[in-house]
């Protein structure tokens, strides 16, 4: 994890992998595993309702079961968000919200480029 502060009141935590030919598949799985906390959050699954979660194959069938054990393990977007923080107001959280309200969540995808 990287801690990125550019000023006393803002600081930018974000999981980081290294780029390049040998760390693709190990990039796109750190992705996968965000975007399945954040499923989670919006489907109401926590670590106790885990067995919820889908399974999917798509790092082949021997690791369908990844993203659940996942969740089982770290829990849903606020779960692991409050862990790391503890409980922060909503409406305190900033960017680190989720739009739960409707329309598409504000999440870069990195790798992914404009025209690919």
């Amino acid at each position: 994890m990287i801690s990125l502060s550019h000023r006393e009141d803002v600081t930018f935590i974000s999981l980081a992998t290294r780029e390049g030919e040998d760390n693709i598949l190990f990039s796109s799985f750190v992705n996968a595993v965000v975007v399945a906390t954040i499923y989670a959050q919006e489907n109401g699954i926590k670590i106790k309702q885990s067995k919820a979660m889908p399974l999917v194959s798509i790092f082949g069938s021997e690791l369908k079961w990844a993203l659940r054990d996942a969740i089982s393990h770290l829990g849903n977007y606020d779960e692991i968000y409050r862990k790391n923080f503890g409980y922060v107001a909503e409406e305190d959280r900033g960017r680190n919200i989720l739009n739960e309200k409707g329309g598409p969540q504000l999440h870069s995808f990195p790798g992914l480029t404009h025209g690919q």
